[in-house]
């Protein structure tokens, strides 16, 4: 990964509980990777306890968008994400590609009668399926995420250990 992550852990009502950016290449090999690391992040704050399966396949499908679409799948380009926690409970999600970007109006719906059989199509359906909210910006070469979370669990006397 060629950005170095930058957490920020500070509590104000103004700033993140965190805040992490991760910067890939834009190859397919980079995917996972960087999902992998993501997710250790999410899993060790808690921020968004009990969603996590629906944070992973979201970080996936958005990562290879920004990979296949944005990116061209070449890995002199380069894929940021960015994961925020703005409050216990709520994470936030922006991923970006240098790409031109897309309509997400244009892009056809995937459980229509004529799509259902077709083998691409079906990420950004998914990823609005299992966030809480979910935005493009900047033309569509950003997509943002927001996941609120099940229960809050508060660290136990065993984890600041």
């Amino acid at each position: 990964m060629s950005c170095q992550p930058t957490p920020r852990c500070e509590i104000d009502a103004k700033q993140p509980l965190f805040h992490l950016k991760v910067c890939g290449a834009g190859h397919r090999s980079s995917i996972s990777p960087m999902v992998e690391s993501l997710m250790e992040v999410v899993k060790k704050t808690d921020c968004a306890a009990g969603k996590e399966f629906e944070i992973e396949i979201a970080l996936q499908e958005a990562l290879a968008n920004a990979v296949v679409h944005g990116c061209r799948n070449d890995s002199a380009k380069v894929v940021e994400c960015e994961l925020s926690c703005r409050d216990a409970g709520e994470l936030v999600i922006v991923v970006r590609d240098p790409g031109p970007g897309f309509d997400p109006a244009c892009v056809p719906n995937p459980v229509a009668e004529e799509n259902v059989y077709s083998t691409h199509g079906r990420g950004i359906y998914l990823i609005r399926q299992l966030m809480d909210e979910a935005w493009f910006e900047r033309g569509g070469s950003e997509i943002h995420m927001v996941v609120r979370s099940l229960s809050i669990r508060l660290p136990h006397a065993s984890d600041r250990e």
